[in-house]
């Protein structure tokens, strides 16, 4: 298992630092964990599979990387490339686990659930869930009400995690071959997102010095790294959204959830910012790059202020004025 955290391509960073030339620049983080395949029935017990489970129940989103490539040359745990088989066993696994889980909660309040209604209709509502499971759905594809959300909350459920589906290529020439377009039916069919990746490509992108870099992706016909593609796609998948912070000192990006209100967002940048908010003074990043520099955009009448109603939108550029405790 390793474990990383990666800065979150963001071109628009590298815009507004040529604007304020700040002697530091701090992008958003993700934390990635990677862990090795679960196989068929690897995480019965207390077993390597199990352990490798507990840290997808960490997780708050899933990125499952599914081969899409013939190659002889490359060990394979199959004889043959399967996206369906290869994604189905992993819900198949995240499915029994669940299933346990479950079990053991309405196990757990089945007494109680006798003559208290709100413990039974969650009794209820972990039971239907757990019905579907052992029928071969996972949770996300449920369609579950807020009430039953809420009643298998704490059980923290992996196959419920949203899930982002990587097709690993051996070329981006390889795109659209039977097993790339296989798994884009099964993301299609759950709604899910899917990013093509291939490994080779984006190790000579990662040799390459900045400026190479476009004319490289161009002529792959990409007009950003599959690593960007991938991190912005988790964003989405998520809700969430990146707003800055900007000034001579520090460009500095934060994330929060899409329809956080203001004060909440503050609070992601310091505490006392959410409890002493006054208001939100708000520069949209593209304005701010057209015009270049604050002064413009004020000048051109594009700089708004916000009060605790607002819920900040991606690219904002923020100023917090609050009472601080």
């Amino acid at each position: 298992m390793n474990r990383a955290a990666v800065g979150i391509p963001d071109r628009r960073i590298e815009a507004l630092a040529t604007i304020y030339q700040p002697p530091k620049i701090t992008p958003a983080t993700v934390e990635v964990v990677d862990i090795p395949g679960l196989t068929t029935g690897s995480t019965a017990g207390e077993g390597r599979g199990a352990r490798l489970l507990g840290h997808l129940k960490d997780a708050d989103a899933l990125l499952h990387v599914v081969r899409c490539f013939e190659d002889d040359s490359i060990p394979f745990a199959y004889s043959t490339i399967d996206p369906a088989r290869d994604v189905e066993t992993i819900d198949l696994e995240m499915m029994v686990a669940d299933s346990q889980t479950l079990d053991n909660k309405v196990n757990r309040l089945a007494k109680k659930a006798r003559t208290d209604p709100d413990v039974a209709r969650q009794v209820a509502d972990c039971q239907k869930v757990k019905d579907s499971l052992d029928q071969g759905v996972p949770a996300r594809r449920q369609q579950l009400t807020p009430e039953q959300l809420a009643s298998v909350r704490e059980c923290n459920l992996v196959s419920l995690k949203p899930v982002l589906y990587i097709s690993n290529i051996k070329s981006m020439a390889d795109v659209n071959n039977k097993h790339f377009t296989a798994l884009r039916g099964i993301a299609d069919a759950e709604g899910a997102e899917m990013v093509a990746v291939c490994g080779r490509d984006e190790a000579e992108i990662s040799q390459l010095d900045l400026a190479e870099q476009p004319g490289f992706l161009a002529a792959l016909g990409l007009q950003e790294s599959s690593v960007e593609r991938l991190l912005r796609a988790a964003n989405r998948i998520l809700g969430l959204v990146n707003f800055f912070t900007a000034g001579p000192k520090e460009v500095h990006v934060w994330t929060c959830r899409r329809g956080d209100p203001a004060p909440v967002a503050a609070g992601k940048i310091h505490a006392d910012m959410e409890e002493g908010f006054i208001r939100m003074e708000v520069i949209r990043c593209e304005d701010l790059i057209e015009l270049g520099s604050e002064a413009a955009v004020a000048k051109a009448g594009r700089q708004r202020v916000e009060g605790r109603a607002y819920e900040v939108q991606d690219g904002d550029v923020v100023v917090v004025l609050f009472n601080p405790n």
